[in-house]
């Protein structure tokens, strides 16, 4: 799961730094433009973070890896605890920016009205006037 996701993180970093991408609203305050650029960084990093400790994990915990990939970090069980509470600490990490981020996004479709949920959104709720 985690070799798929990484793949699938490569591609998503390789999307965002090509395609364009809607830009903020210019009455958006300086401190949330700042904390919408560091949590975009903080998602693509920990995304990318994640599946790169469990590798490196398993590689210090001297597990198989999948598609024989080879081992990142040494044999080490010491250097293994260390990797695993920092894999799941940037779960949670993860999790909780993930939560924020829903959350910011609900206050500019539900709260702000500006149309950034709107402008991100590939389906239906974009408005045809």
């Amino acid at each position: 799961t985690g070799l798929a996701l990484l793949v699938l993180v490569i591609v998503r970093i390789g999307m965002r730094l090509t395609l364009p991408h809607p830009a903020l609203p210019h009455d958006l305050p300086a401190l949330q433009r700042i904390a919408a650029g560091a949590s975009h960084l903080l998602l693509y990093g920990l995304m990318l973070a994640m599946p790169l400790l469990g590798w490196a994990m398993l590689s210090a915990g001297g597990y198989p890896r999948p598609l024989q990939l080879p081992a990142i970090a040494p044999h080490d069980l010491q250097l293994y605890a260390v990797l695993r509470q920092a894999h799941g600490w940037a779960g949670y990490l993860l999790f909780a920016t993930v939560v924020v981020h829903l959350g910011a996004a609900l206050m500019h479709a539900l709260v702000r009205r500006d149309g950034v949920l709107r402008s991100m959104w590939p389906g239906p709720l974009r408005r045809s006037d």
